[in-house]
């Protein structure tokens, strides 16, 4: 079938030899050559001028044009604030795809977001280690804080209008492998360490108020659709963001390098590797 973005779906159940494949292929570059123009596309309006040179030179980057779709999606996500339909067909249509491919990549990775998101995106970690040191209970206080009455904030809701300031959406995550520094949390990727209930609150109002505290660590803080169009490989508009309170934080904290500031200390060394590898035992034999 033909999906509504004009990428036809095929079904790879079966095998496929490939001298057929390559006939196939053949038969289809004939067909799209011999065809008669294609119509703009429905979703051409959702994304400019600037957003579709910014996917050639995306593409321009791989080999393969499909190797591109990750960081095309974060485009698509910086343009929307989400990864829509729309944005499905899109990539899907720069990229030779069908709309099913591109979907099943969108919805593996959670970074790539179904539904708009606030201006910024807080993530509370709620693994084992964040969650017996307070996560879970930050995590159920930002729920009840970003509420309203009685109904606390689920999984990936938003308090406010979805990309307007001050919006917030909230999520509980896996990892953000930060054990050293639990309980952790971040908001739009970038760490805010060794929280408690009340620092989680406060951060979270100061966001509201359209305010960008300073990380722990890190990068400075922007907002979500900025930090998208930085993790397409897109650093151009940094002009355009509010630097006023833009400071350079440290890339690591005292607990991360603990270990080796006492070897350094101690005089500890890993030993060196050996001038030969050492023999390995022989492989048993097949019976």
């Amino acid at each position: 079938m033909t999906l509504p973005g004009g990428n036809p779906e095929s079904n790879s159940a079966s095998p496929v030899a490939p001298a057929e494949r390559e006939f196939t292929q053949r038969g289809a570059q004939a067909e799209r050559a011999s065809a008669p123009p294609a119509e703009p596309s429905p979703v051409s309006p959702t994304f400019d001028v600037v957003t579709r040179a910014r996917t050639k030179e995306i593409i321009s980057l791989y080999p393969e044009s499909r190797s591109a779709l990750l960081p095309l999606l974060h485009l698509v996500q910086s343009v929307e604030g989400y990864v829509s339909q729309d944005g499905i067909r899109y990539c899907a249509e720069a990229l030779g795809l069908t709309t099913a491919e591109v979907s099943a990549v969108a919805t593996f990775y959670t970074m790539y977001k179904r539904n708009p998101c606030g201006e910024h995106l807080v993530s509370v970690c709620t693994n084992t280690l964040c969650a017996a040191l307070g996560g879970d209970e930050i995590y159920d206080r930002l729920r009840t804080r970003l509420g309203t009455g009685d109904r606390p904030l689920g999984h990936e809701g938003t308090a406010g209008e979805p990309g307007t300031p001050g919006s917030v959406t909230l999520e509980h995550a896996e990892c953000l492998a930060a054990c050293d520094l639990a309980p952790v949390l971040q908001v739009n990727y970038e760490y805010y360490d060794n929280q408690t209930v009340d620092s989680a609150v406060e951060l979270v109002d100061a966001l509201r108020r359209g305010e960008r505290p300073q990380p722990t660590r890190g990068a400075p803080l922007t907002d979500l659709r900025t930090v998208e169009l930085e993790l397409a490989g897109f650093t151009d508009d940094a002009a355009e963001v509010d630097t006023t309170a833009r400071v350079e934080g440290p890339s690591s904290a005292i607990e991360s390098v603990r270990g080796a500031r006492l070897a350094e200390e101690n005089g500890w060394a890993a030993p060196a590797m050996p001038d030969q590898p050492p023999a390995m035992p022989a492989a048993a034999e097949k019976r």
